[in-house]
C-alpha cells in the first residue's frame, strides 16, 4: 500500500542488507600433497583438506542461516519515519537492492569460482588416484618382475644342479671306465706273467729233459768206451798168457806144489774157521730173524695202509700218480721237484731231533715218500730197513718234521695229483738222499 505522501503504508520494507565481505579468495595449491601410508598401495582420501575453508564459507552464506540473516538486517530500520526519512530510507533501500545485486553477482562469481576450484580438486583427485593406480600397477609389475626374475634365478639353478648332476655322473662314468680298463690291463699283466711263467718252466723242462739226454748219451758214450777198454785190454791180455804160457805152466807146477802145502795147512785152519763161521752163523741168523720180524711189521703196517686206502672213496683211488725211483726220468719237472725236495731235507734243522737215534750202527734204509700236489705228506713207506727200527722211526718223524713241502708247479700239477719219490737215506755228519 502507498500513503497520500507517496510513502508505503503497511508494508515493512526490507532494510538493505549489510554489506558482506566478500570471502578471501582460497587459491588452490598447485598439487595436492598426500602422505604415503605404510600400506604400499595408495588411496585418495575422500575430502581435499585444502579444499574445507572455501565449501565452508560458501555454503555459510548461501544456506538458509544465511538467508535469515540478511532479513533481519532489512526489516529492523523500517519503522514508521517521517516522508523525508522514508525517502532517504527508500534511496538506501535502492543501494542496498543495488548492493545486493552487486553482492549476488559477487556471490554467483565465488560459487562458480568454488565450483571451479571443486572441479579442479576433483580433477587432482583423480589425477592422486590415476597416480596412486599407475604407482600400485608399477608396483605389481615390479612384484611380478621380482617373481619372474626369482623363477629364472630357481630354474637357472636347477639346471645348474642338473647339469652339475650330469657332470658328476659323467665323470663317475669316466672312474669307473678307468677302473675298469685298469682292472683289464692288470688281469691282461697277470696272463701274460703266467703265460711267460709256464713258457719259462716249459723251457726248463724241455731243457732238464734235453740235459737228461745228454746225460744219458755221455752214460752210453762212456759204457760204450769202457766196454772197449776191457776187450782191449782182455786181449791183452790173452796174448801176454800165451806168450807166458811155458813160464805159466811151470809156476803152476810149483804153485800146485805149494798150494797143497798150503791145502793142508788150510785144512787144519779149515776147521777152526767152521768153528768160527758156526757161531757167525748164528749171529746172522739171529740177526736175520730180527730182520724178518721188523719186515714182518712192515708188511703189516702197509697192509693196513692198503686197507685204509681201499676204505677211502672212489675219487682218492683214482688220483694221478708220478713215481720216481731214482734221480732220473723223462719228466723233468718231476726231477726238478724231487730235488728241491730233497734239499729241503737235508738242509733242514730237524736232523736234531733224531739225531741221538740215527748214532746207532744201522744200514742204509730205502724209502719212499708220497707227496701231494698241495706239498702234505700222504704217506712214508719204509721198502727197506736199516736194520734198527728206532732210526725207521726216526726217518718218519724227519718226514713229518719238515712238512708243508712246496707245492707243485702249475705243469706239473697238470699231470699228477701224487709223486711217490724213493731215495736211499744214509746218515753221517748230516742227511744224504741217493
Amino acid at each position: 500500500d502507498v500513503d497520500d505522501e507517496g510513502g508505503m503504508a503497511g508494508v515493512d520494507e526490507p532494510a538493505p542488507p549489510p554489506t558482506l565481505a566478500a570471502p578471501e579468495a582460497v587459491t588452490a595449491p598447485a598439487l595436492i600433497a598426500v602422505t604415503k601410508a605404510a600400506d604400499p598401495r595408495w588411496t585418495v582420501p575422500a575430502a581435499l583438506p585444502a579444499s574445507a575453508p572455501v565449501v565452508a564459507a560458501f555454503e555459510a552464506a548461501s544456506g538458509p542461516a544465511g538467508e535469515l540473516t540478511r532479513l533481519r538486517a532489512v526489516r529492523e530500520p523500517l519503522a514508521p519515519r517521517d516522508p523525508a526519512s522514508r525517502s532517504a530510507d527508500l534511496a538506501q533501500l535502492d543501494r542496498a537492492r543495488g548492493e545486493a545485486e552487486q553482492l549476488a553477482q559477487a556471490q554467483l562469481q565465488q560459487a562458480q569460482r568454488l565450483a571451479a576450484a571443486r572441479a579442479k580438486a576433483e580433477a587432482e583427485r583423480q589425477e592422486a588416484a590415476r597416480l596412486a593406480a599407475e604407482q600400485q600397477a608399477a608396483e605389481q609389475r615390479l612384484a611380478e618382475q621380482k617373481l619372474a626374475a626369482q623363477q629364472a634365478a630357481e630354474r637357472l639353478a636347477a639346471e645348474q644342479q642338473a647339469a652339475a648332476r650330469a657332470e658328476a655322473a659323467r665323470q663317475e662314468a669316466i672312474r669307473q671306465e678307468a677302473l675298469r680298463q685298469d682292472a683289464e690291463r692288470q688281469a691282461q699283466a697277470r696272463q701274460a706273467a703266467a703265460r711267460q711263467e709256464a713258457e719259462r718252466q716249459e723251457a726248463s723242462r724241455r731243457e732238464a729233459a734235453q740235459q737228461a739226454q745228454q746225460d744219458a748219451a755221455r752214460r752210453e758214450a762212456a759204457q760204450a768206451e769202457a766196454a772197449r777198454q776191457q776187450t782191449l785190454r782182455k786181449e791183452a791180455a790173452r796174448q801176454e798168457a800165451a806168450r807166458q804160457e811155458p813160464a805159466r805152466q811151470e809156476a803152476l807146477r810149483q804153485e800146485a806144489a805149494r798150494q797143497e802145502g798150503l791145502r793142508q795147512e788150510a785144512a787144519r785152519a779149515q776147521a777152526a774157521r767152521l768153528a768160527e763161521a758156526k757161531a757167525a752163523e748164528e749171529q746172522r741168523e739171529a740177526r736175520l730173524r730180527a730182520i724178518g720180524q721188523q719186515l714182518n711189521e712192515e708188511a703189516a703196517r702197509r697192509d693196513a695202509a692198503r686197507q685204509a686206502q681201499a676204505n677211502l672213496p672212489s675219487s682218492w683211488s683214482a688220483l694221478r700218480r708220478g713215481r720216481l725211483f731214482g734221480r732220473a726220468d723223462a719228466n723233468a719237472e718231476m726231477v726238478l721237484y724231487a730235488e728241491a725236495w730233497a734239499r729241503k731235507l737235508q738242509l733242514g734243522n730237524a736232523l736234531e731231533l733224531i739225531r741221538d737215534a740215527v748214532r746207532q750202527p744201522h744200514a742204509d734204509a730205502l724209502v719212499t715218500v708220497a707227496i701231494r700236489a698241495d706239498g702234505t705228506v700222504e704217506s712214508v713207506t719204509v721198502v727197506r730197513s736199516s736194520g734198527v727200527p728206532a732210526v725207521d722211526d726216526a726217518i718218519r718223524r724227519l718226514v713229518e718234521a719238515q712238512a708243508n713241502y712246496p707245492s707243485f708247479p702249475p705243469a706239473l700239477a697238470r699231470e699228477y695229483d701224487v709223486i711217490e719219490i724213493r731215495r736211499t737215506w744214509h746218515f753221517d755228519s748230516g742227511l744224504r738222499l741217493y
